[in-house]
């Protein structure tokens, strides 16, 4: 897909990967659909090409306004970018039930929310791309990690079966693993952040700005494919 004069939406925009996502797309002549919580930071991207939404992606109501905000400005949606999402870091048996539901609810079931909320929009265009954003953790297995790689990888699961049952009408599906990113993450995790401030210390040497990801993202966009990672070798990837 060619992204100049393609409409793109970002969730979780207003920083680290959704951030550096919006204003590549944006530098390519894509109009962008911005949506997050923090209003004030997607105003600053925010410009002639871009509508900022306020927009909790875990509620159903928001989400479908947002949608139809984005449809009425720009008159179709051809990307879907779900890049919002959050960490926990526990033991298995540490895991704190309420707090893996709300991560569930934000990683996975929001993320299906906003496919579901899009789709009939794509399939009335004949075409459309939907990038899901994993994480390289999926790819390995690391002790304190099972809250949010099983959120991650019954994300994984959902992009290969919705590109299977996508494709004949004419919307691509596909799964991004990033790798150790310098974003707000390991500061925004909520549970562990010393065992994911101490994850990260370990793959310092193998962290990648949100930039690496967004040429990455915008690759994808443009490529189709159905699987891409930022993952060294050593950690599962193919990087």
């Amino acid at each position: 897909m060619n992204i100049n004069e393609s409409v793109i939406v970002i969730t979780g925009a207003s920083s680290g990967i959704g951030e550096a996502t919006a204003h590549a797309a944006l530098q390519a002549g894509a109009r962008v659909i911005l949506l997050g919580r923090r209003k004030t930071r997607l105003d600053a991207l925010a410009g002639a090409s871009a509508l900022a939404l306020t927009c909790d992606v875990t509620d159903a109501d928001q989400i479908d306004h947002a949608v139809r905000e984005g449809v009425a400005r720009f008159g179709r949606i051809d990307v879907l970018i779900n890049n919002a999402g959050q960490g926990l870091y526990a033991a298995v048996e540490e895991i704190d039930i309420p707090r893996f539901r709300a991560l569930l609810d934000l990683n996975l079931v929001a993320p299906l929310m906003m496919m579901q909320a899009v789709i009939p929009v794509m399939r009335r265009q004949g075409a459309g791309h939907i990038v899901n954003i994993s994480s390289g953790a999926t790819l390995a297995t690391y002790p304190g990690s099972a809250a949010y790689t099983s959120s991650k990888a019954g994300l994984n699961e959902l992009s290969d079966v919705a590109r299977l049952e996508l494709a004949d009408a004419g919307i691509r599906v596909s799964t991004l693993y990033p790798f150790m990113t310098d974003t707000e993450f390991y500061q925004s995790v909520s549970s562990g952040q010393d065992a994911a401030m101490a994850q990260a210390q370990q793959g310092a040497g193998f962290t990648h700005t949100p930039g690496r990801v967004e040429e990455k993202i915008l690759t994808v966009i443009e490529s189709g494919e159905a699987h891409a990672d930022l993952v060294p070798r050593a950690w599962g990837g193919n990087a």
